[in-house]
């Protein structure tokens, strides 16, 4: 079985589609999939869709390019929604210094808000990074929790290290399938100890579905890609980085292991 651990299926690209995409995400293996949540709207909406579906489950946070719009109350309003039985996280969150589309000091800001909430509600927290190493880690060790995932890692092997001696996991997309990625690298360096697979759809579809829009069924290329690098089978990575989802994420132990066998 495969986990799709970050997924944003609540845009509009997928109005009406819902049922064929799970229908091939369960054909390719995927037994759950993680539904992360941008601002308030959507992470309500990601939590609907959980509710909906028994194979989805959500987390609420603001991504950093929403940040200069969040409300003044906004991490009192992630609280509420967290407290529904299939939330399994908070965020997205944390930082994007690539981009800048919400002053520094407001990401930074949010995101320590993110993290205390988080620890205050015992909940993984799931990190937004680009370029903004430095600031990322500055933060974590202020703060103290060591829960959580950096996803769609694409920062260098010393930092992953960094990031898991910290006691986080890391995650990969479909860009550790493109010509350019440095994602080989990265993985050469630290194994799968702690690492998880990803679509973040409906973003970064990987080799061979370019163009296209993203879903969770194509996880599957992600986890054969990893294979390829680490010269192992599709089904010891998906072995693994389901095991690793499923001790960052307990609630997903839930899920049947034939789920999508």
């Amino acid at each position: 079985m495969l986990i799709d651990t970050h997924a944003h299926l609540f845009y509009k690209d997928y109005d009406g589609r819902l049922d064929d995409l799970f229908k091939r995400a369960s054909d390719a293996g995927v037994g759950a999939i993680i539904v992360p949540g941008l601002d308030l709207k959507t992470s309500g909406q990601a939590v609907a869709l959980a509710e909906q579906y028994t194979q989805v489950w959500a987390t609420v946070g603001v991504h950093p390019h929403d940040v200069a719009q969040a409300p003044a109350n906004v991490l009192a309003e992630l609280a509420g929604l967290a407290a529904d039985d299939k939330v399994v996280a908070i965020g997205e969150t944390g930082l994007d210094f690539y981009r800048d589309l919400s002053p520094r000091e407001a990401q930074e800001h949010l995101f320590r808000g993110h993290l205390e909430l988080a620890a205050d509600l015992d909940l993984p927290v799931i990190v937004h990074n680009r370029n903004a190493d430095d600031a990322l880690m500055r933060l974590l060790r202020d703060v103290g929790h060591t829960n959580g995932v950096v996803h769609c890692f694409s920062s260098t092997p010393q930092f992953a290290r960094e990031v898991l001696n910290f006691g986080l996991h890391i995650s990969f997309t479909g860009t550790v399938t493109f010509p350019k990625s440095t994602n080989a690298a990265v993985l050469q360096a630290v194994g799968l100890d702690k690492v998880m697979v990803e679509t973040d759809s409906p973003y970064l579809a990987p080799v061979p579905k370019r163009g296209r829009t993203n879903e969770p069924a194509y996880v599957r290329h992600v986890a054969r890609r990893i294979a390829e690098i680490l010269d192992m089978t599709v089904e010891e990575v998906a072995e693994i980085t389901t095991a690793n989802a499923l001790e960052l994420f307990p609630a997903l132990k839930t899920i049947p292991t034939d789920a999508a066998a």
